[in-house]
């Protein structure tokens, strides 16, 4: 988590340079990794001997950041989707973030990026550290990322008693 820590936090101070969160944006729909212009603000920040697979998280993290860099320090995917549902019940929200849960990685940018757009319309800030974490364990097999963010989102309710 401290590398997790780390990149968020490079981010946060990068975050009022305009033509940085500008080239971080150039990566969205982009397979993570390979936009050109991100380059020089990425690669500044990521470890030395970090896998292939892993630094596509983290680009994808940073093109993501780019679009909406709203921050807060608690909450997973699934408390940011409940919370832009509000109190009413939202099936697109819902059908969105069930596709979502039930992407591979490999299509984890497209999914990520129309949820992230969801909550940007609705100005709903992202636990940047709990998502670059989560991200890392996204294929484990026991999809304990997954059912993590389904119980924040579908979770206990005072109304359901």
């Amino acid at each position: 988590m401290v590398e997790e820590t780390k990149f968020i936090s490079y981010l946060e101070k990068i975050k009022e340079d305009r033509g940085k969160l500008a080239a971080l944006r150039r990566g969205l729909g982009l397979k993570p990794g390979t936009c050109p212009e991100m380059y020089p603000v990425v690669a500044v920040a990521i470890p030395k001997s970090c896998p292939p697979r892993e630094e596509e998280r983290y680009y994808l993290i940073a093109s993501l950041y780019g679009y909406h860099p709203q921050s807060i320090t608690t909450g997973n995917m699934g408390d940011h989707m409940r919370e832009a549902c509000g109190n009413e019940n939202q099936p697109a929200i819902e059908r969105r973030f069930t596709r979502l849960l039930a992407t591979h990685w490999e299509d984890l940018p497209d999914e990520l990026r129309q949820a992230i757009s969801i909550l940007k319309s609705k100005e709903i800030p992202i636990h940047w550290n709990q998502l670059f974490e989560d991200l890392k364990h996204w294929s484990h097999e026991d999809r304990f990322i997954q059912r993590r963010w389904a119980n924040s989102f579908w979770g206990f309710k005072k109304e359901n008693l």
